[in-house]
């Protein structure tokens, strides 16, 4: 199934969902160890980043330092559809909320400061519906 690339419709139908639960970024210096769930993972030069949540890298002794809510845009948006990313971050920069965005093949992923999730989500509604009123 195709996702939708049309930057109005993305923005009318991202309609986001704050995942619950808090999730933290740790850096592990080569694999992600047996056991460890992580919801994302990325692997770099310097070593291995996973996003994993906060329970569980205190469960395991993990060091990090940011603490984040998971918002999920839950239209299924295509990888090369163009502007969700920058009207998001946009949106989230003018309220002052910091945003990482991961590209899942269905969905994109949002991890803001666990501080503003409801400010987050809330500012990403009202995007929403301004895109859906007529111009």
């Amino acid at each position: 199934m195709a996702g939708e690339r049309d930057l109005t419709t993305l923005l009318r139908g991202m309609r986001p969902l704050l995942n619950p639960g808090r999730y933290v970024y740790c850096t592990l210096p080569t694999k992600v160890p047996a056991g460890l769930r992580p919801v994302v993972t990325v692997a770099e030069p310097e070593g291995v980043t996973v996003v994993v949540a906060q329970e569980e890298a205190d469960a395991l002794g993990l060091r990090y330092e940011y603490v984040a809510a998971w918002i999920t845009l839950q239209i299924h948006s295509a990888l090369e559809a163009v502007g969700l990313t920058a009207a998001v971050a946009t949106r989230l920069a003018e309220e002052g909320i910091s945003c990482n965005v991961v590209a899942g093949f269905h969905h994109d992923h949002l991890f803001v400061a666990a501080d503003d999730a409801e400010r987050a989500v809330r500012a990403l509604t009202e995007l929403a519906d301004l895109t859906a009123r007529p111009a």
